[in-house]
């Protein structure tokens, strides 16, 4: 298993690597600083919206797998991603969410997407 940053590092790190971009990002839901988990709620307008929920892949290894959204970059792929997370902080209020809102698909998460 990777060592890891805490979520509330991690999640300021990603902003300031996103200003340094010109991306715009921002906390959509602060959890807890040392160990909540991380939703990511990647808007690339025309081309989507999605969540990212952080994941520990079955090797140890960090992944992130695509929870809400899609490819469809209408409103309501957005609502329906905003519901998505809403409901996770309402279940669990330690949850982090970072909004990243990037119109030239420019942002990259920091490991690869993977499904179970």
């Amino acid at each position: 298993m990777q060592p890891r940053l805490k979520a509330g590092l991690w999640v300021r790190g990603q902003i300031a690597i996103c200003q340094s971009s010109s991306i715009i990002a921002m906390i959509a839901h602060m959890g807890n600083e040392d160990a909540g988990a991380v939703l990511v709620k990647l808007n690339r307008f025309a081309n989507g919206c999605f969540v990212y929920s952080r994941v520990t892949t079955l090797d140890g290894d960090m992944g992130w797998m695509q929870v809400a959204g899609g490819p469809d970059g209408g409103r309501e792929t957005e609502f329906n991603c905003d519901e998505y997370w809403r409901k996770q902080v309402a279940f669990d209020r330690d949850v982090w969410v970072l909004e990243v809102e990037d119109h030239k698909g420019e942002y990259e998460l920091d490991a690869p997407i993977v499904d179970f």
